[in-house]
């Protein structure tokens, strides 16, 4: 009985388990159960089998396995033998067994089924805006963290760093004039020349000063400004904050007890939020001014028309509303920037993914808050 695990017929509907039913005592055992002609087949369809287990003297996951499997083999009508005699101490090794099997034999269908088209797009599409949604809770928690720290720089002047302002004021202001001034005055002459084939249709050659003025006032000097200083500026706040991530040097800041919003976000926010206007400004002259050589070009209007026209058609309302909107492109730019930078880890890779991730979001959130201003502004009737 304390030797190799044994299964032996006593009677035509009863059989009997004994021996250590272990990894080590099963041995050939295992391979003769599964032999299609080793256990004999049931008296009738009601026939009920016996199993008589009470010489088993020890079990393990292995032989408990097996024997559940041979209750299973010799069971009729779906229903297992009956297993008589097995200790009690065993019979709760037994039943995980069973309910391991159970679950095994359901599992394959479930893996090895083939998601569709549709399946997986939708998959994709949770897992998108699950990290989607977790991401714009974190940026939300880094406004709410630049926002605290901005009042307690303004309620304690002595901690505004005015050195690292005016820097990030010559290189994302004076710097980027000359980027800034090229594309809008391309854009300007864009604008005219695509406008010049309709008005001269109808005779309204001097309506092209509207054109110009309107579209590059209230939308595409803030906008193509803002896109620009994106792509500029934005990525070099990521890369410039994700490299002192990977090195460690933010965690020797907080070391040394300064805080990183104080000394690496607010001066480039405070230095941003004066620039864009003022970069904005100097867009909305060399676009007007492209549109004007255009214009003097293509429909013989000449810069005295122009000039009057423009006044006319062009008031302080649409200058300062896209005046006001660059102050907000410029917060978009500098917070993305920054909250990409500080959730760069690992190495360089890492920096050029947030990075990378910093320039796309940017745009994409200030093209959707100049959406939400023109509809805004419609709905003022401004």
């Amino acid at each position: 009985m304390d030797g190799a695990a044994s299964f032996s017929h006593s009677a035509p509907q009863r059989f009997v388990v004994a021996g250590r039913w272990t990894a080590l005592g099963l041995g050939e055992l295992v391979q003769h159960l599964a032999k299609a002609d080793f256990l004999p087949s049931p008296q009738g369809p009601h026939a009920e089998m016996q199993i008589e287990a009470s010489g088993i003297t020890a079990l393990d996951s292995a032989g408990a396995l097996v024997l559940h499997k041979l209750i299973m083999r010799l069971g009729s009508a779906g229903q297992p033998a009956q297993l008589l005699g097995l200790p009690a101490r065993l019979t709760a090794l037994l039943a995980v067994a069973a309910e391991q099997a159970a679950q095994a034999d359901k599992s394959p269908t479930e893996l090895l089924a083939t998601p569709g088209r549709l399946e997986r797009l939708g998959r994709m599409a949770q897992k998108a805006s699950a990290a989607a949604a977790c991401e714009l809770l974190a940026l939300l928690g880094f406004v709410g963290e630049c926002a605290v720290a901005l009042g307690r720089s303004i309620s304690q002047p002595a901690r505004i760093r005015w050195r690292p302002i005016v820097f990030n004021l010559r290189s994302a202001g004076v710097d980027a004039l000359a980027i800034v001034g090229l594309m809008s005055f391309l854009l300007g002459l864009v604008v005219a020349y695509q406008g010049a084939g309709q008005l001269r249709q109808y005779g309204a050659t001097i309506f092209v000063a509207d054109l110009v003025g309107l579209a590059m006032l209230r939308e595409f000097a803030p906008l193509i400004t803002a896109i620009i200083i994106a792509g500029r500026s934005g990525s070099a706040y990521a890369a410039q904050i994700g490299s002192m991530v990977v090195s460690e040097e933010v965690d020797a800041m907080r070391t040394l007890g300064l805080l990183p919003l104080e000394v690496l976000v607010l001066p480039k926010l405070v230095a941003l939020i004066i620039a864009m206007p003022l970069l904005t400004l100097f867009a909305d002259v060399l676009g007007v001014l492209g549109g004007m050589l255009m214009a003097s070009v293509k429909l013989d209007v000449t810069p005295t028309e122009f000039v009057e026209r423009f006044s006319k058609a062009v008031s302080v309302t649409s200058y300062l509303i896209g005046l006001g909107k660059a102050p907000v492109f410029a917060a978009i730019i500098v917070l993305v920037g920054c909250f990409q930078g500080f959730r760069a880890k690992g190495g360089a890779d890492s920096v050029g993914r947030q990075t990378t991730r910093a320039v796309v979001q940017s745009i994409f959130l200030v093209i959707t808050a100049d959406a939400l201003f023109s509809v805004a502004f419609s709905a003022l009737d401004l």
